[in-house]
C-alpha cells in the first residue's frame, strides 16, 4: 500500500470537488485572524527582525508581514511564521494536536506579493494547506507528540508546502514531488518550549520556510521515492507509530472547519481551565481566601503545562496554573495577563503556587474528541466551588462568531498601534 499515493490521491480529488461558501468564508477568517495574530507578533519582535535582516534598509523585496521590513522571499516566509506563533494566539486543530495558520498561510501572504494569485485560489490553497497538516498529523497522533516531536513544526512543513503548490495549480507529479521533499524537511521538537524558551515559534518558522522550498523544488517535478510518507523508512513510521489511515479516508468536511480560533493568550491545553475559572470567579468574594485550586484534565495536556515557577512571558502562556491564577486574580486572559507586569504579580504569583493539575482518566480517553477540564476551587472555609469545560470557546462546537474574530483582530492591531492599517486590511479581506 503506498500512503504517499492515497494521501496524494486523496488531496486531488478533495482539491477538485465543491468548495462550499461557508468554507471559503472559514478559510477568510482564519486569514483575518493571522494577519492580526501576525502583527501583533512581529511589532514584538521588531528588534530581532532588524538584528537578521540588517536594518529597515531594504536586503530583498518581500514584505515580512506587520512591518515596513522588506527581505529576500525565505526570511520573509520565516518571520511570518515566527511572528504568527508569538503570541500564542493562533489557530490549530485539537484533532491532529497542531497549530495551522503560522506554517501554512506564511508563505501565501509573502508569495502574492511576487505572484499573481487569484483570492479564492488562495483561500483554496489555505484550505488544502490546513487539510494536508491535519491529515499527516492525524496518521502519527499521538504517538508523535509522545516522542517528543512538535507537529505544528513536523506536519506544518507539508502542509505549507501543499498550500503552495496549490496557490500554483500543480499538476500531480510536481505535488508528488513537493511532497516528498517536504516530508524530509519535517522537523520540530518539544523540548524547544522548556523553561524560558523564546523559540517555540522558531519550530512553525521552519516549517513555514522549508514547505515553500519543498515547492520550489518540487515545481520541477524531480523524481522522489516512491513512497516518502509509508515507506518502511519514511516519515509517518520514522515520526509515528503504526499509520493511522483515517489520515486519507474520505469524509463531508473539510478540516478547516473543525479548526480552533484561540481567545485567550495561552497555549490551547491551558482554555478549558482558563473558561472554567472565568465562570467560577463571580462565586469568589475575596480571592485571598482561596486554599487551593485542583484542576482535572486529560493526560497529554499535563506534560510541559502543569509548571509552577514562571520564567518569562513564554513560559507563563504554556502555565496551566498561571493561567488558571491570572484569570481568577485578573477576571481576564488577554495579552496583557501574560506580560512582565502581571507575570511578576506577586498576588497572581501566590495564587499560582496553589494551583494542582492531576489527570482524570476519563478525560483523557475523550481526547481529543473533547478537552476536558474541571477546576476545583477550594476555600479557606472548607467551601468548594467546581466547574467542567468540555469545549472551550473557539472549537468547532463552540465557535467563535464573525463579529468576535473581527473583534479579536481589531484588538490586535490596536495593540500594536496599527488601527488605521487594520481597517484597510479589513476592506480588503471583507470583499
Amino acid at each position: 500500500m503506498n500512503v504517499t499515493d492515497l494521501m496524494l490521491d486523496y488531496i486531488k480529488k478533495k482539491s477538485n470537488s465543491d468548495i462550499g461558501n461557508e468554507v471559503y468564508l472559514k478559510a477568510k477568517q482564519c486569514l483575518i485572524d493571522y494577519i492580526g495574530v501576525t502583527y501583533g507578533g512581529a511589532w514584538e519582535n521588531v528588534n530581532i527582525i532588524k538584528e537578521v535582516c540588517g536594518s529597515e534598509e531594504t536586503s530583498g523585496n518581500v514584505k515580512i508581514c506587520g512591518t515596513e521590513i522588506s527581505t529576500d522571499m525565505l526570511k520573509t516566509v520565516f518571520f511570518n511564521g515566527f511572528n504568527a506563533h508569538t503570541m500564542e494566539l493562533d489557530d490549530g486543530s485539537r484533532f491532529g494536536m497542531i497549530h495551522l495558520g503560522a506554517a501554512v498561510i506564511s508563505p501565501l501572504v509573502a508569495m502574492v506579493q511576487k505572484e499573481s494569485i487569484d483570492y479564492n485560489n488562495f483561500l483554496k490553497a489555505i484550505i488544502m494547506g490546513y487539510e494536508m497538516a491535519v491529515r499527516c498529523s492525524v496518521a502519527m497522533q499521538p504517538e508523535h507528540k509522545k516522542r517528543g516531536f512538535h507537529t505544528s513544526g513536523t506536519c506544518g512543513t507539508l502542509g505549507a508546502a501543499v498550500a503552495v503548490a496549490v496557490a500554483r495549480g500543480y499538476n500531480r507529479e510536481q505535488l508528488k514531488s513537493t511532497i516528498s521533499a517536504a516530508a524530509t524537511s519535517a522537523a520540530g521538537v518539544l523540548e524547544i518550549q522548556e523553561n524560558s524558551s523564546q523559540l517555540k515559534p522558531y519550530n512553525l518558522a521552519h516549517g513555514a520556510m522549508s514547505g515553500f522550498m519543498a515547492a520550489e523544488m518540487g515545481k520541477t517535478a524531480i523524481l522522489g521515492p516512491d513512497d516518502i510518507l509509508g515507506g518502511k523508512r519514511g516519515v509517518f513510521r520514522l515520526l509515528g507509530n503504526d499509520i493511522n489511515l483515517d489520515c486519507v479516508k474520505e469524509t463531508d468536511y473539510f478540516e478547516i472547519e473543525r479548526i480552533y480560533v484561540k481567545p485567550y493568550g495561552a497555549c490551547r491545553h491551558c482554555h478549558t481551565a482558563i473558561e472554567a475559572t472565568l465562570e467560577l470567579r463571580n462565586k469568589v468574594k475575596n480571592t485571598k481566601d482561596i486554599k487551593e485550586i485542583n484542576v482535572y484534565t486529560y493526560k497529554l495536556a499535563i506534560l510541559g503545562h502543569n509548571h509552577k515557577k514562571i520564567q518569562g512571558k513564554s513560559s507563563a502562556k504554556l502555565s496551566i496554573p498561571y493561567s488558571v491564577a491570572s484569570a481568577m486574580i485578573l477576571g481576564k486572559s488577554d495579552i496583557a495577563a501574560f506580560e512582565e507586569e502581571n507575570i511578576n504579580n506577586s498576588d497572581i504569583l501566590q495564587l499560582t503556587g496553589k494551583v494542582n493539575v492531576f489527570e482524570d482518566e476519563e478525560y483523557t480517553k475523550e481526547a481529543s474528541n473533547k478537552r476536558i477540564s474541571k477546576v476545583e476551587v477550594i476555600m479557606e472555609n472548607g467551601e468548594k466551588l467546581c466547574k467542567e469545560v468540555q469545549y472551550a470557546k473557539g472549537d468547532p462546537e463552540n465557535p467563535m462568531s464573525h463579529r468576535e474574530i473581527i473583534d479579536k483582530f481589531n484588538y490586535m492591531m490596536k495593540w500594536c498601534g496599527k488601527e488605521d492599517k487594520g481597517n484597510v486590511i479589513l476592506n480588503k479581506l471583507e470583499r
